[in-house]
This record gives C-alpha cells, sequence and structure tokens, in this order.
C-alpha cells in the first residue's frame, strides 16, 4: 500500500470559527450533548450520529463519530456498512436497525412527520425515557451538524477524548 501527498494541496480552514465566537453557545451544546447521551448503549449512540452526519453531509462529525465509535469498540464493518444499512440489515441488531430508521426519520423532516410505523418501531425496541433520550440524541446531532456543515469545519484532526 503507498500513500501519496497531493502536491500543491493546502490545509482547509474553516469558514468560521463558531466555538470560540459563541463559547456560551458551544458550552451549552456540550452540555446538552452530554445530557442526550444518558442511558443510550456508547455505541448505538455513535451509530446513530454517524449516520445523521452521513445524511446531512457533516465530514466533520462523520470523522468524529467515527473515530468515537472504534474506540468504543465498534467495528470498521459496521461503521463502514452504515451508509446502506438497509441494504446491510444482518449486520445490525433489530433495535439498532430500528434507532436507525428513526435517526433518518427525525433527520430528513422534508420527507413530512415522522412515520406513525417508524417511530412504533422504536418504541417496541426502546423503554419510554430510552426512546426521549433517542431522539433527544439525534435531535443534538443534527445541530452539531448544522454548525459543522454551515461554518464547514474540517475534519481529519480529532482524537477520541479531545472534545469535551
Amino acid at each position: 500500500m503507498t500513500t501519496e501527498t497531493v502536491t500543491g494541496a493546502t490545509e482547509a480552514a474553516p469558514r468560521l470559527e463558531w466555538a470560540k465566537l459563541v463559547p456560551d453557545v458551544h458550552k451549552a451544546m456540550i452540555r446538552l450533548d452530554t445530557a442526550a447521551r444518558q442511558g443510550l448503549d456508547l455505541r448505538l449512540y455513535e451509530l446513530v450520529k454517524i449516520r445523521a452526519s452521513q445524511i446531512n453531509h457533516c465530514a466533520f462529525c462523520i470523522d468524529m463519530h467515527s473515530k468515537d465509535a472504534l474506540a468504543a469498540g465498534e467495528s470498521v464493518e459496521r461503521i463502514v456498512q452504515l451508509s446502506a444499512w438497509e441494504e446491510s440489515r444482518h449486520f445490525y441488531t433489530g433495535k439498532e436497525l430500528a434507532a436507525l430508521e428513526l435517526t433518518e426519520a427525525v433527520t430528513v423532516l422534508t420527507d413530512g412527520f415522522v412515520p406513525d410505523e417508524v417511530y412504533e418501531k422504536a418504541a417496541a425496541h426502546f423503554e419510554e425515557t430510552e426512546l426521549a433520550q433517542l431522539i433527544a440524541a439525534i435531535t443534538v446531532i443534527n445541530a452539531w451538524n448544522r454548525f459543522g456543515v454551515t461554518c464547514r469545519m474540517v475534519p481529519g484532526h480529532y482524537q477520541p477524548g479531545t472534545h469535551k
């Protein structure tokens, strides 16, 4: 295997360093994120964050949460297959599939309301409090994605354990 360096490439820079400009908002987002993850399996939580970030095209968050998922013991194979989870259902549990389907429905609200059958599938796999936590986690990653995409946050530099 060889690696090549692109000649003439320059280091990408974010469009806006929002966290430095509005630190109170950034700190509030971190607190919200911490609260949203309570009671959720860490690997499931990271899969949901990766999938929402894929849908939203947030390269920074895909990078971050893929690395966090690996650090939490997730397999490379399941992370790679996540973008095609509907065709790769055998890689995931029924609970994970319900969470991924709910993630897509909540993330892509332009398609309309979250369908009853999607919600009911998730409700069958999660206790009410855990389901509320899952919805909170999906909502929070979508907010993070909006910051990441709008400000063009640069992927590739994140190391697990450094975002707190």
